[in-house]
């Protein structure tokens, strides 16, 4: 039959072992030397063992062969114990869980290396990233599915924790701006306001448009672009260098600029979720900054 071994009875068991006698364990363990005695046969019926042999000329008591190896298990299982439960009286909290949603075309090494630099300064705080399009992260934070979202939107569309100004601008060959009718365009998916801006601008040249490339990432657009698929409007720092970028010249207007915005659906926020918010808007700032000093070096 199976058993569980009682702590105490093997705390008394070691005691008496240890101590070579009833009376100075029942002085170790706080216990009276009846109640030592009657631990120890409690322990020794729950074995079917003898576990010590007492002296009667001496009054000394030592272990059988059973009871030594019993000592070297109870030794292990009453440190392991201790151990245990000194590690759950430290009381450490456990990270608290932040969800953030950033934009699929804004998912990229800058994002990553930026999000690890407040995993660095922020370690009692577990950051889950989703990307997706801006109508995805809405409804992300709409259902709660996540804390914070960076989205894409026109220019104060809504209360935002910071926001953060996107130029925005014309790419790709220029021959397909002023030739071919439809136009063809590499967009995002439905709902992306860089397509619904593109879609715009060439009906208001009076042009009809076919989707010539549609993808879910950045890298796909951008290539459709550059192998001539396409014309397209991405911010400033997604432009390659392989990229062509159109002017009014081949009868594109320059863009109005979008807005990139740090969004919640509550005021009070959680402080580890605050904490995040705080660390974007500083350093989004001073990044969105760097990327556009890069941008003048190179134009």
């Amino acid at each position: 039959m199976s058993f569980g071994f009682d702590l105490d009875l093997l705390r008394t068991f070691t005691a008496v072992v240890e101590t070579g006698g009833f009376t100075r364990a029942a002085d170790r363990v706080h216990l009276t030397q009846s109640t030592i005695s009657q631990q120890i046969k409690k322990l020794e019926t729950n074995l079917g063992h003898t576990l010590l042999v007492r002296d009667r000329a001496t009054g000394s008591v030592r272990a059988t062969d059973e009871g030594e190896l019993l000592m070297s298990y109870a030794r292990r299982i009453l440190s392991v114990s201790a151990e245990a439960t000194e590690a759950l009286g430290r009381s450490v909290p456990l990270p608290k869980t932040v969800r953030l949603g950033v934009p699929e075309d804004f998912a990229g090494q800058r994002m990553i290396n930026l999000l690890s630099g407040f995993a660095r300064m922020s370690p009692h705080a577990r950051l889950d990233t989703v990307s997706g399009w801006s109508f995805e992260l809405r409804r992300l934070l709409q259902t709660g599915e996540i804390d914070l979202a960076l989205v894409k939107r026109e220019p104060g569309d809504g209360a935002c924790i910071a926001r953060w100004e996107e130029q925005l601008v014309w790419v790709g060959d220029p021959s397909l701006s002023v030739g071919p009718d439809p136009v063809p365009i590499a967009v995002f998916p439905a709902g992306c306001i860089y397509r619904e801006r593109v879609i715009r601008a060439v009906e208001r040249r009076g042009k009809a448009w076919r989707i010539a490339y549609s993808s879910q990432g950045l890298m796909g657009v951008q290539a459709a672009v550059a192998s001539g698929l396409g014309i397209s409007l991405l911010p400033t720092d997604a432009v390659l260098p392989e990229h062509q970028v159109l002017g009014s010249a081949d009868g594109f207007l320059p863009e109005s600029s979008s807005e990139l915005a740090l969004i919640t659906l509550t005021k009070k926020l959680e402080p580890a979720v605050r904490e995040l918010a705080e660390f974007l808007e500083a350093n989004l700032t001073a990044l969105r900054r760097a990327i556009g000093m890069q941008i003048g070096r190179e134009s």
